[in-house]
């Protein structure tokens, strides 16, 4: 079993992960992409791509030159639209003429608190959105799209992003940014929901697949742990903030401060988003309710 640490595959060169699936790192790393998006092609005649990736003609070319001369791209999916997965769609699409396949647009999917969230003046945390992105073709819950020698069911599994889908073609699941094995998923209202975030992490251990393929890093072999990792992670965040509030009341910013100590500096806001998702789940659980109107600003105390 490789560790996450050591994921490191060259940039922009086809790697063969065995039962017909290939993977391209493009060269896009950072703090929140560790070594890159991992773009996918599957099958052995006619291709499916799954995630493209960032809008790079680099990585475009790499995705071209992956094709063989026996080889097409047929179609391309998207898990979800942020920067990082979604922009080349377009691209590529012009190129093959294949259609692009995902959920909707970057907005399609939001729970109703964070539709309400989102028209109270709450934007999103400068994650990155793909607010352009525009499926040819919207996926269903469980909906099936097939190819020559293969077939992929999409998952709805919002909660890193409303329109997030996981793709699951016999006993792998294509899991995007919901389960990575280097790092949790991050949840920023009200693009991401909690919520729907743990409720997709149950619905995936129900799912019964051997391998995860993630939007970053390394495959994960034993996806049933690290869902439970996930979800027990989420918990010690919870239980976190509920002794902090039990304080006094206290901002989303206030609490990231104090629970995310070791953190850099550069990616506190991101926590302090973290623990703003954290507390509109807790309000859904009535353990928790702000004291000012709510915003990524208000003061939450305990019920």
């Amino acid at each position: 079993m490789m560790l996450q640490s050591d994921f490191d595959p060259p940039v922009g060169i086809a790697e063969d992960l065995g039962d017909g699936i290939r993977r391209i790192l493009a060269p896009n790393p950072s703090p929140m992409t560790f070594r890159g998006t991992n773009t996918y092609l599957l099958g052995e005649s006619g291709l499916a791509v799954i995630d493209p990736g960032p809008a790079d003609e680099a990585h475009l070319s790499a995705i071209l030159g992956a094709v063989k001369p026996s080889q097409r791209i047929t179609h391309i999916l998207v898990t979800h639209a942020h920067l990082d997965h979604s922009p080349l769609a377009a691209r590529l699409a012009e190129e093959t003429g294949a259609r692009v396949h995902a959920y909707g647009g970057a907005q399609d999917g939001r729970s109703a608190v964070m539709k309400r969230l989102a028209a109270s003046g709450l934007g999103d945390g400068g994650e990155g959105i793909d607010h352009g992105f525009r499926p040819d073709i919207r996926l269903a819950d469980g909906e099936s799209v097939e190819g020559a020698g293969w077939r992929i069911t999409a998952l709805w599994t919002p909660g890193h992003l409303g329109n997030h889908l996981c793709f699951q073609s016999r006993d792998a699941i294509f899991s995007g940014d919901l389960v990575m094995g280097w790092a949790s998923s991050l949840v920023s209202p009200p693009d991401g929901d909690l919520t729907d975030f743990m409720a997709s992490c149950q619905r995936l251990k129900s799912v019964g697949a051997q391998i995860f393929h993630s939007g970053h890093g390394a495959p994960i072999e034993d996806p049933l742990a690290r869902l439970d990792w996930l979800i027990a992670h989420r918990r010690s965040r919870e239980a976190a903030i509920l002794k902090e509030l039990r304080s006094g009341p206290a901002t989303a910013q206030a609490l990231a401060d104090r629970i995310y100590s070791d953190t850099p500096t550069s990616l506190m806001p991101a926590a302090t988003r973290n623990v703003l998702a954290h507390l509109i789940d807790l309000m859904g659980q009535t353990l928790a309710a702000p004291i000012d109107p709510l915003s990524s600003r208000a003061r939450f105390s305990t019920v």
